[in-house]
């Protein structure tokens, strides 16, 4: 299940041995696996999408570039 976030600082991914390239700021959504977190945004018209290892996605979550959205929690009643 996608989570919704939002990058607010700079955060890079790399294509094979390329250039780093940089994700725009704005929302997100994030898939991720115990290797890898898989990121998803549009640019206009342009639907962008990168896999980046689990890592590197803590360590952007950890110094606030990636801010996670809170997951909603199913209500529970009270019986």
């Amino acid at each position: 299940m996608a989570q919704e976030a939002q990058i607010i600082g700079k955060v890079e991914y790399r294509e094979g041995d390329g250039q780093s390239i940089v994700i725009p700021p704005g929302p997100i959504e994030v898939e991720t696996t115990i290797t890898d977190a898989t990121l998803s945004w549009t640019d206009g018209d342009t639907h962008g999408s990168a896999a980046i290892p689990i890592g590197d996605f803590q360590r952007y979550v950890a110094r606030g570039t990636i801010e996670l959205k809170p997951v909603d929690q199913p209500v529970r009643s009270a019986s």
